[in-house]
C-alpha cells in the first residue's frame, strides 16, 4: 500500500528539471501573504511576540517560577521515580499508549531539530549573537507555557475504545471552555486551532525541515541544478512515509531512540569546538550580552535584534503554539502535572542548551577569523569567500573550521533531527485532522499522503519563502491557544496541587 502511495510522488522524477523553480514561483507569494497576515505589528513588534512574551512571563510569575524551581522534579518524572504514583489499580492509571520519556522524546523530536541549527544561524546572521540572549530569556520563560499547556492537554484528553489518545489544544479548547460555561466559543477556537496546526504540519513541521535537509544534503554531494531538492525531497517523503504510517507507538519507538543519539553527538561536538576555542569563550559570551542591548549587526536596533531572537526561539521550542500537548496527551498517567512537569524541561533542552551552543561555536567561528559581516544582506544569508551560504550550511562550515570531516557527521544529524521532527509533527497534524473530518483510518490516511507531497515541496522551494511561511503558521497557532491558556490556568494550579500532593502522601 505505502509503495502504491508513493509511486504518486514519483512520476515528478521524470520531469524533475526546473522544477524547483516552478514551486518557488508557486510557493513563495503565498509564503509572503501569510507572514503579512500573522505578523502584523504593534508598536514595530509582531503581535504575536507581545502575546507570547507577556503569557510567558504571566505563568512563570503566577506559578512562582516553576520553570526553576520544579526543575529538579521534572528530570524526577522523567527518571521514573514516581512511577508508582500511577500504579494503584485505577483503570485510569493505564490511560496513555507511551512513557513519560517517550512523550517527552516524541515532542522534543519536534523541537530539537533544524530551528536548532539552521534557526539559530539564521537569527546570528541576521540580528548578530545579541539575538542569542533574546533566545535564551524566551527559552526560560517559554518553559512555564509549556507546562501550562502539556498539563491541559493530559487533563482533556479523549481516550477511544481501542485505547488511542486523542490530544491537545483542540480538546482542551472545547471541554474545557464547556466547562466554565463557554462551549460555544471553545468549539470555535478549537476548529480554528485544528486548521491552523494542519498548515503548521506542512510547513514548520514539514517543509522547513524538508528543506534545509535538501540543502545541506545537496551541498555535501555537490548536486546542482533544477532538479536537485525535487529528487531529494521524494526520497526523504518515502523515509518518512513508512515511519508514520505506524501511528503513535512506532513514532515513539523511532523517536525515543534517533533525539537521544544525534542530540548527544551534536552536543559532543559542540563541547569539543568550544573547548578547542577555550579562550573565545568569553568574548563570544561577552557579544552575546553587550550585543542583546546595544546591537552592532546589520539589522541594528534594540527591537530588531530582540524580535529576532524571540521569533527564532518560538519557532525552535513552541512554547505557546500548542503543539507539543498533543504528544504529551499520549502518556501513561493520570496525573496531569506529572506531564506538565516533564513538558518543561523541552524549552531547556532545545533553547537554554541546544541552541546556546549552536551560537557560541558560530560566533566563535566569525570572531576568530572575521568570516562574515552579521546582519548580512537583510535575509538571515551571508557571504563568505564570494559564496552566498544561509542556515544550515554555515553552522556545518563553522563545525568544519575545527573539525574538517564533521560536515558529514552534521549532515547525517540534520538529515536525522528533520525526519525526526516531520515524523513528531505528521502525528500533530494527523490529530488535528482527524478533529475536523473523523477518526477513520483513511482519513488518517489521506493527511499522511498530503503531508508527504509538502516534504518535496519544502526540499524545493527557497529557504526564505519556506521559512517566512514556516515562522508564520507555527505563531498563528499562538492566537486560539493562549486565549484558551488564559481561561484555563487556574484549572492547572488544581492540577498541580493534586500532583505535589499525591507525592507528599507517597513520601509520608
Amino acid at each position: 500500500m505505502l509503495l502504491g502511495l508513493f509511486s504518486l510522488l514519483l512520476p515528478s522524477l521524470m520531469f524533475a528539471q526546473g522544477i524547483d523553480e516552478k514551486i518557488n514561483e508557486a510557493f513563495t507569494p503565498i509564503s509572503e501573504a501569510w507572514q503579512n497576515i500573522v505578523l502584523f505589528p504593534v508598536f514595530g513588534v509582531p503581535f504575536v511576540l507581545i502575546l507570547l512574551v507577556l503569557g510567558a512571563t504571566f505563568f512563570t510569575l503566577y506559578f512562582g517560577f516553576i520553570n526553576i524551581r520544579r526543575f529538579p522534579l521534572a528530570i524526577g518524572v522523567v527518571r521514573g521515580n514516581y512511577d508508582d504514583l500511577d500504579k494503584d489499580g485505577r483503570d485510569d492509571a493505564q490511560h496513555g499508549e507511551v512513557s513519560h520519556f517517550q512523550a517527552l522524546a516524541t515532542a522534543v523530536s519536534g523541537t530539537v531539530g533544524l530551528g536548532n541549527i539552521a534557526g539559530v544561524a539564521l537569527a546570528i546572521a541576521l540580528g548578530g549573537p545579541g539575538a542569542t540572549f533574546w533566545m535564551i530569556v524566551c527559552g526560560l520563560l517559554g518553559m512555564s507555557t509549556k507546562f501550562v499547556e502539556c498539563t491541559l492537554g493530559v487533563k482533556y484528553r479523549d481516550v477511544g475504545e481501542d485505547g488511542t489518545v486523542y490530544g491537545g489544544p483542540m480538546y482542551y479548547l472545547t471541554k474545557g471552555f464547556d466547562e466554565i460555561g463557554f462551549g460555544a466559543g471553545g468549539k470555535v477556537l478549537a476548529t480554528i486551532f485544528a486548521i491552523l496546526m494542519i498548515g503548521a504540519s506542512f510547513g514548520g513541521g514539514n517543509a522547513a525541515q524538508s528543506n534545509q535537509a535538501a540543502s545541506q544534503l545537496a551541498s555535501m554531494l555537490g548536486m546542482t541544478g533544477g532538479s536537485a531538492g525535487t529528487i531529494i525531497g521524494i526520497g526523504l517523503a518515502v523515509l518518512v512515509g513508512f515511519v508514520i504510517i505506524g501511528g503513535i507507538k512506532r513514532i515513539a519507538a523511532v523517536t525515543e531512540k534517533i533525539v537521544p543519539l544525534m542530540a548527544g553527538i551534536y552536543i559532543l561536538a559542540c563541547l569539543f569546538i568550544l573547548l578547542s576555542n577555550f579562550s573565545y569563550i568569553d568574548d563570544a559570551l561577552g557579544l552575546i550580552f553587550s550585543q542583546a542591548f546595544s546591537p552592532e549587526a546589520g539589522l541594528g536596533g534594540l527591537f530588531g535584534v530582540l524580535i529576532v531572537g524571540f521569533q527564532r526561539a518560538a519557532f525552535s521550542n513552541e512554547a505557546g503554539a500548542g503543539s507539543a500537548s498533543i504528544a504529551h496527551s499520549a502518556v501513561r498517567t493520570k496525573y496531569p502535572a506529572s506531564e506538565g512537569l516533564v513538558a518543561l524541561l523541552e524549552p531547556f533542552i532545545d533553547t537554554v542548551v541546544i541552541c546556546t551552543m549552536t551560537a557560541l561555536v558560530i560566533i566563535i567561528y566569525n570572531e576568530s577569523g572575521g568570516v562574515f559581516e552579521y546582519g548580512g544582506n537583510g535575509s538571515g544569508s551571508v557571504v563568505i569567500d564570494g559564496q552566498t551560504v544561509e542556515g544550515a550550511v554555515l553552522t556545518s562550515m563553522a563545525f568544519e573550521s575545527v573539525i574538517p570531516w564533521f560536515p558529514y557527521i552534521l549532515t547525517i544529524a540534520i538529515v536525522l533531527f528533520a525526519i525526526s521532527t516531520m515524523i513528531s509533527w505528521s502525528y500533530y497534524g494527523a490529530q488535528a485532522w482527524m478533529y475536523l473530518f473523523g477518526r477513520s483510518k483513511t482519513t488518517e490516511l489521506v493527511y499522511k499522503i498530503i503531508f508527504c507531497v509538502f516534504i518535496v515541496i519544502g526540499a524545493a522551494a527557497n529557504m526564505d519563502a519556506v521559512w517566512g511561511f514556516s515562522d508564520a503558521m507555527i505563531l498563528a497557532l499562538v492566537f486560539p491557544n493562549m486565549i484558551g491558556l488564559f481561561f484555563l490556568f487556574p484549572r492547572v494550579r488544581e492540577e498541580l496541587k493534586k500532583y505535589l500532593d499525591a507525592i507528599k502522601s507517597r513520601v509520608v
